[in-house]
């Protein structure tokens, strides 16, 4: 399935009307959670040494990186070494974190000494991606997509994989909201694929009116 592929198959004016709504709600939202900004930016700045803002490079359509934006949550002075070693283990073994204290596999990264205790709040209810909304403004995410990789996890992708970024990616998506944290690298595929193939005006509608949900109980969230 290529870029080609995926945008011929969308249903009619699927593509139009998901960029009109990406426009319009990303814009709304930047406003209407102004003051929320301000309040997450004084307490980011309180608790630890940094910027505000996190600024990354992810991979989007096509294999194509971007810069994307997050409010900071973990320590400026943060090594990544632990974090590449496992996405390469989930993504090619489908490794599990953790366990959490059932003796349940998490898919996630649990007790993170990287992360501040301003950040470790922002994360559980998913707060730290809301800046993201500037880069669905900008048109390199969607509101609802595959979540984009960074690239030492891209690196690790083989064809199959690699078609997660065929399309735009959203800040949530159908794996966010149905199995997040849950199942590991080859399930996370196969719904980020199932969507694609299946996605739908309604069905993106869907999964926005359920992600508050998910960011109000922290379902999922690392």
């Amino acid at each position: 399935m290529t870029v080609q592929w995926a945008e011929r198959h969308a249903p009619p004016g699927y593509l139009a009307g998901k960029r009109t709504l990406d426009v319009v709600l990303s814009a709304l939202v930047l406003v209407v959670l102004l003051p929320l900004w301000l309040l997450i930016a004084l307490l980011i700045k309180l608790s630890s040494p940094g910027p505000v803002f996190y600024r990354g490079t992810v991979i989007g359509k096509g294999g194509r990186g971007f810069r994307y934006y997050k409010f900071r949550t973990m320590r400026a002075d943060s090594d990544n070494k632990a974090h590449k070693e496992w996405l390469e283990k989930f993504v090619k073994e489908d490794a599990a974190f953790s366990q959490d204290a059932s003796g349940k596999q998490v898919f996630k990264v649990v007790n993170d000494p990287r992360i501040t205790s301003v950040g470790r709040y922002l994360r559980k209810l998913s707060l730290d991606e809301v800046p993201q909304m500037i880069n669905v403004l900008l048109g390199d995410m969607s509101l609802v997509g595959p979540r984009p990789p960074v690239p030492y996890e891209y690196e690790h992708y083989d064809d199959d994989a690699r078609q997660r970024v065929s399309v735009t990616p959203g800040i949530t998506g159908l794996y966010q909201v149905t199995a997040r944290s849950q199942v590991g690298f080859s399930g996370m595929l196969a719904i980020d694929l199932e969507y694609i193939r299946t996605r739908t005006f309604r069905g993106d509608i869907m999964i926005m009116l359920k992600t508050p949900w998910v960011m109000l109980t922290g379902k999922g969230a690392g």
